[in-house]
């Protein structure tokens, strides 16, 4: 028995065999590698994924679920024009998400549950979700962020904060304080010619954009109302929430 391991990239080839007999959930955290401003790390989406899925599991009952390696590349086009930058096409994360979900049912993973900690991969995310249930039968789950989406309203109060801002900074502050730099933090909210453009919305339509377009500093947000206590709060809402998810994931029939 390995109940209390559970990143599959430190066990041995005969203890992953027992694990996969003890659950039919595997966590696959994706992220990004793309500029956050001029004060927080490139690495910040594939870290907070991968940290946010360990931490969740820290809570879950045993037996827990696998968490899988991450991948530290996502869809970045939008931010190439920042240095450090590095995107992958959707068709490559589409086939990724589908090659290693193929490689899962092999040892009977029914469940499988992608904590994405970058929006730009969304839709690469569901399009590989959904060919991975039809022609695999796996059910495909996304943490997007979603999951504590009324917390975060409650705790954060920019408009439109999309990118490095009140609320990115807030949770790097809480998990990697030593890598944010206080002294780049950058006020840039993007103002839109029609509230239908508008993230923050209730009726809005979807549209594609550059952020260089939109900001000098690569900021969508306001990074000098962030805070530990704020990222404190926003990491326990979600770690809590999923944390009782994945529980409901280890109990449900599909």
């Amino acid at each position: 028995m390995v109940e209390d391991k559970y990143l599959l990239e430190e066990l041995t080839w005969t203890e992953a065999k027992d694990k996969f007999k003890e659950t039919d959930i595997a966590l696959l955290p994706v992220g990004s590698l793309e500029q956050h401003g001029p004060h927080l790390p490139l690495s910040t989406d594939a870290f907070d994924a991968y940290w946010l899925a360990k931490e969740a599991v820290k809570r879950v009952a045993s037996p827990k679920p696998v968490i899988l390696p991450p991948i530290n590349y996502g869809i970045s086009y939008h931010h190439m024009a920042f240095a450090g930058t590095i995107s992958l096409s959707p068709e490559t994360l589409i086939s990724l998400i589908y090659d290693i979900g193929c490689s899962l049912v092999t040892y009977e993973v029914k469940k499988l549950l992608i904590i994405n900690g970058h929006g730009g991969n969304s839709p690469a995310l569901k399009c590989a979700a959904q060919k991975l249930g039809f022609e695999k039968k796996i059910f495909v789950v996304i943490d997007d962020g979603k999951i504590s989406a009324s917390e975060q309203k409650e705790i954060c109060s920019t408009q439109n904060d999309a990118h490095s801002g009140e609320y990115e900074t807030s949770t790097s502050l809480a998990n990697r304080p030593e890598l944010v730099k206080l002294n780049g933090l950058v006020k840039e909210v993007p103002k839109f010619p029609s509230p239908y453009l508008a993230w923050d919305s209730a009726n809005q339509v979807s549209w594609v954009f550059t952020t260089d377009k939109l900001s000098k500093s690569g900021v969508l947000g306001d990074a000098t109302l962030a805070s530990k206590d704020k990222g404190d709060k926003l990491w326990e809402a979600h770690i809590k929430n999923l944390a009782e998810f994945i529980e409901y994931l280890k109990v449900c029939t599909l």
